[in-house]
């Protein structure tokens, strides 16, 4: 896919997308009417273009970073101690305003479940996202 795009020698970055991309379902037109004057308005449809070109670009460029990941097992390191991680961000959806969440357990180094979603229910407090964060890891776990 990389070299398809030209992006064999581009720069890799670490993290899978930028916190500065706000896409947003309120960014793109709603009726055909909007579509239509969005098509007649080159400058519209040229800077939405360009912010998701910019945002592939960006994705492609973690690809490049990721090229040699996988999960290995160790025996040196095996282990059966499972270690969970988990997070979310207060309504860090745009369009809905819930929250995303997720957890990732690991066993001997290397991911062995993870989950990332949009929280079903919409929080009030980042320490209430935060239960339900947590609720959702150990329901997993039982």
């Amino acid at each position: 896919m990389l070299k398809r795009f030209n992006m064999n020698n581009a720069k890799p970055v670490t993290i899978p997308f930028a916190a500065y991309f706000k896409l947003s379902a309120d960014m793109s037109p709603k009726t055909d009417e909007e579509m239509e004057h969005m098509y007649s308005v080159p400058y519209s449809s040229a800077v939405s273009s360009i912010m998701y070109a910019m945002a592939m670009k960006w994705i492609l460029r973690y690809l490049k970073g990721t090229t040699d990941v996988g999960l290995t097992f160790d025996r040196a390191k095996m282990s059966d101690l499972v270690i969970s991680y988990v997070d979310s961000d207060f309504a860090g959806d745009l369009n809905k305003r819930r929250s995303l969440t997720g957890y990732s357990f690991t066993l001997s180094g290397s991911a062995i479940n993870w989950k990332a979603t949009l929280q079903a229910t919409v929080a009030l407090s980042t320490t209430e996202t935060e239960y339900m964060d947590l609720t959702e890891a150990v329901k997993e776990v039982l």
